[in-house]
Parts: structure tokens; sequence; C-alpha cells
């Protein structure tokens, strides 16, 4: 069988390395292209009755700064925000069973009426959570914790995509997605992309990552069933696979 080639666009630091040696550990030939680099704001965390983690980079940059839980009830959207929580020392109080902003309202909506709750993300969330979570009668504050930025390096496997010469690529944020397409955009290689990728197996994290890519105009063939990136991988080989077979 065809060793295959699969692009990865998790961002600049330690994420894309770990990434490239898992992808080889499955006899898979990685192409590596961070879409996304992490600015901190140097903001931490208010102190209120809640308080959500929404990601890994928001829990690791909150403890870098020295937040302290005190005796707020902790919230995490997913297992890997929770784990990293709890590896910071964090007690995690809730983890809806759906990996998912609306997820989370549904599982705090009958107990924060009248309660304050901050919201400690990056600068690019959806207005889900907010929304939500006032219509609930909670008092929200946001405070963003980082921004994510487009690496000048960006965009080398589009050139791969485009010439027909990746058997996947793997999708791990909605950002990630639109990076990849402003850079076919701006190659005016927006509807060459679209057609390769129709014979490419397009793996992607969770729904809004999914509609990310459905918005691009182009279709997501594996969507696994956690917010995990190995498991992200394992189910693209194995679509990949049947596909070669």
């Amino acid at each position: 069988m065809t060793r295959p080639t699969v692009a990865v666009l998790r961002p600049d630091d330690n994420r894309i390395a770990e990434a490239v040696r898992y992808l080889r550990s499955l006899n898979v030939s990685p192409v590596p292209d961070p879409m996304l680099t992490i600015e901190p704001t140097g903001q931490s965390p208010w102190h209120a009755d809640y308080c959500i983690f929404t990601s890994k980079t928001g829990v690791d940059l909150a403890a870098a700064d020295g937040w302290e839980q005190r005796e707020t009830i902790v919230c995490a959207v997913g297992d890997q925000t929770a784990t990293a929580l709890r590896n910071h020392g964090y007690s995690v109080g809730v983890v809806p069973s759906s990996f998912s902003s609306t997820g989370l309202v549904d599982e705090l909506s009958a107990d924060i009426d009248g309660k304050t709750v901050e919201l400690a993300r990056s600068a690019h969330g959806s207005n889900v959570l907010i929304e939500g979570l006032n219509a609930a009668g909670a008092v929200v504050h946001e405070t963003h914790l980082y921004h994510l930025r487009r690496p000048e390096t960006a965009g080398h496997s589009l050139s791969h995509a485009v010439d027909g010469e990746l058997d996947g690529i793997l999708f791990t944020s909605p950002k990630t997605v639109d990076h990849f397409f402003q850079i076919a955009s701006e190659y005016d290689a927006v509807a060459a992309l679209q057609h390769e990728l129709e014979e490419t197996v397009v793996g992607a994290i969770g729904g809004p990552t999914e509609r990310a890519v459905l918005e691009n105009g182009s279709t997501v063939n594996v969507v696994p069933d956690t917010v995990s990136f190995t498991r992200l991988v394992e189910v693209t080989v194995d679509q990949i696979q049947r596909v070669q077979q």
C-alpha cells in the first residue's frame, strides 16, 4: 500500500512537532504547514463564580500568569482542556458531554441565573457562548488571553493540494481553515483547490471546524467522535487506506 501524504496545519509550537512524529509513527508522510501562531495578550482571567476555558492554550497561558482558582467553579470545553487544567493543579467542575459551546450552555443553564461567569479564551471565539450564557441569566465577562495570527511562512501545503499531491489534510480549528483558504484566495487558487480536495480525504475536528470548511466550498470526509488530534489522525488515515484499497 502506498505511503499516504497528509498535510498537518497545527500551530507553530510543540504541537506541530508532535503531530509530525505521530504521523510518521503511522507510516504517513507529513506535510507540516503551521497555519497559526499564538500571540498572548498578557491578560489574566477575572475571578467569578464560574470560569470557562475553551482550549489548552488558554489554560497554559492562565497558569503561566499565576491565575488562582480560589472558589471559582472551573469549566472546560473538551477533555483536552480539562486534562490541561488538571495538569496545572486546577479542579474541573464541569465538562459537558457534548464538547461544544452549545453543550456547555446546556450543562450550565439551570445553575447560572444571577451568577458571574468569566470566559477565558482567544480573541476569535464565536458569540454562541456569550449569547447562551446571557440568555440563561448569567453576568458574563470575557477576557482575551491570546490572538491567533497567520505565520508568514504559512502556505506551502497549498501547492501540494492544488497539484493533487495530498492524500489527506487535517483541519483542527476554524481559524486554521480560514487562513488556509485565505492563502488560496491570495494566489487565485480557490477553484483549483476545491477541485483537488474532492479527491483528498479532508478531516476536521468538531462541528465549527467542519462548518468552516463547508463555508469555503469544500466537503469534509471525516469528523472524529472526540475533539482529539490523535483521533482525527487515526480516522483520517483509516479513510485514506480504505480509498487506496
